[in-house]
């Protein structure tokens, strides 16, 4: 069922069971059905759900970030970075064309800078486990604006 906005509280962990994040002391997470802000198959477990129902939701790596890509790896001339004293995980937008992406500094020597364009999970088996806090019908301006406004969506 579309149009609707649905809040979750949830614990990410990875497959050795080590906690990457977790909504547990801040508000929920809101999201707008259908508009792609959250992992697929998280999505589609959540709207099967109902206020107050608790799940293991287990996601694969292909389904979640995607494969770990070697060739997301560069390494720059610490000259031609656009700070000075760049360190490890210092983070910079590239273009590439008509697509913007994040790199993160992983390692810096005396000469060169080493830039992953890899999401930082990807290539992770990810584990959720949520629970369905609220669900409602989204609003005119929330689905213009095509997300989810108000505590634990978007501010403006």
């Amino acid at each position: 069922m579309a149009n609707r906005v649905l809040t979750f509280h949830y614990t990410l962990t990875d497959d050795q069971g080590q906690k990457i994040d977790s909504s547990q002391g801040r508000d929920p997470l809101s999201f707008l059905e259908g508009k792609g802000h959250i992992i697929p198959k998280l999505e589609a477990e959540l709207a099967k759900m109902k206020v107050g129902d608790k799940k293991t939701v287990k996601v694969g790596h292909k389904d979640a970030y995607g494969e770990y890509n070697a060739e997301l790896i560069r390494k720059v001339s610490l000259k031609d970075m656009p700070k000075k004293n760049v360190k490890v995980g210092d983070e910079f937008e590239v273009s590439a064309g008509n697509r913007r992406t994040v790199v993160v500094v992983t390692e810096v020597t005396k000469d060169e800078v080493t830039l992953d364009g890899n999401h930082p999970l990807a290539g992770k088996d990810l584990t959720f486990d949520v629970e369905l806090t609220d669900e409602r019908p989204a609003t005119a301006e929330e689905l213009s604006h095509g997300h989810a406004h108000g505590p634990g969506g978007h501010h403006h």
